[in-house]
């Protein structure tokens, strides 16, 4: 088999991969292991050096720190068992390898495509199959709304990237994204909307810092036009006898005790619902919690102070490396893109733990790469 040959059935098995995280979890797995070993073929058969991104140097640092929490933690042996996610970094260089160049692009177009898609299905469990109520919500074809929502900001930030920085072939991002907000807002999911309006308040102060007063006047139409189902969650933000709401500010407080209590390793990797009994806040209103709700407390907690700042170092990078990439005309968009994606994440990441979900936490390092992979030459 050809050389160029290999490149085009990998950068065909990359595009299938990133529209499938959006549909089947299952699809998603099986795609992400055939593209890792046709990235191993590339590269024994180019005999090339290993590449990725800057930040992927303190991700790996993270990934460390994690397999050390995991050595120390309550139950090593289940917590080691969980860090087969780690794997899941691999995801960096092997799109950094074969998205270069206008492949990059083409990942992104997919993305917005197989997302409105995505989208559509979901507003059809609103409307004919009645998900719409918080027993019975939408989830799209993932098995959780939060997966669903959590994909949907990202696609949604994308979207909002090409229309507001495209200089041409704006139409079909801007065709595809009123399907995408309004499948957004009847997931009912308050952490994906806060994300999400984090990441376009972001793309707007970078387009035109004037633009952000637009803001107020979008947020009235919506409150104009949305369901009262819709309207209620998310006049339920704001109150603070809101049972969800009330056990959130419990969790960080819970969250700070194990990390006192374990500063440098934490308790181990999926060990909070483990000891959660034990540092439960007399204010919580659930008796135990999967996890803490808050991207930065759960790694504090779980994997301890030094993996946290490891991730913040990983995050720092990113941004610097995205920030490094928008005056390159052909990249700028992507670059934009994947800071929207990062402001994204952090946003919806201080109400949910986001960054451990596996399907969310590869695509939004496929979007953070591309970029980079498209800054570099097709080989």
């Amino acid at each position: 088999m050809k050389r160029f040959r290999l490149e085009d059935i990998a950068a065909w098995v990359l595009f299938a991969f990133v529209g499938a995280i959006q549909v089947s979890i299952f699809a998603a797995e099986g795609l992400f292991v055939l593209l890792a070993l046709l990235w191993l073929a590339l590269l024994v058969t180019r005999r090339a050096r290993f590449a990725a991104p800057p930040f992927f140097w303190p991700l790996l640092a993270y990934a460390g720190l994690t397999l050390v929490s995991a050595v120390f933690s309550v139950e090593p042996a289940t917590s080691l068992v969980d860090c087969k996610q780690l794997l899941l970094f691999a995801v960096v260089p092997i799109t950094y390898e074969v998205a270069r160049g206008n492949r990059a692009r083409m990942a992104m177009t997919v993305a917005i495509t197989v997302g409105a898609a995505s989208a559509a299905f979901g507003i059809v469990q609103y409307g004919i199959l009645h998900f719409n109520h918080l027993g019975q919500r939408v989830h799209g074809t993932m098995g959780h709304y939060m997966q669903y929502s959590g994909l949907l900001m990202m696609v949604t930030t994308v979207a909002a990237s090409r229309v507001l920085f495209e200089k041409r072939d704006r139409a079909w991002p801007a065709l595809m994204l009123p399907a995408l907000l309004v499948a957004l807002a009847l997931t009912l999911t308050r952490s994906a909307w806060v994300g999400t309006s984090v990441a376009i308040a972001v793309l707007l102060l970078m387009r035109d810092f004037r633009l952000i007063g637009a803001l107020p006047v979008l947020l009235a139409l919506f409150f104009a036009v949305a369901p009262q189902q819709v309207t209620d969650r998310m006049y339920s933000m704001l109150d603070l006898r809101d049972p969800t709401s009330r056990d959130r500010v419990a969790m960080l407080r819970e969250g700070a005790r194990m990390v006192m209590a374990n500063p440098l390793t934490g308790v181990g990797p999926n060990m909070v619902e483990k000891v959660y009994v034990r540092f439960r806040d007399p204010e919580a209103v659930e008796r135990v919690n999967p996890h803490l709700h808050n991207v930065p407390m759960q790694i504090a907690a779980e994997r301890g102070l030094l993996a946290l700042g490891a991730w913040i170092w990983f995050v720092g990078s990113a941004v610097a490396g995205l920030v490094g990439l928008l005056k390159q005309e052909r990249v700028g968009v992507l670059a934009v893109a994947g800071l929207g994606a990062i402001a994204g994440m952090l946003g919806a990441g201080m109400f949910e733990h986001n960054f451990g979900a596996s399907l969310f936490l590869l695509f939004f390092l496929v979007l953070i790469t591309l970029p980079f992979a498209a800054a570099r030459p097709r080989s």
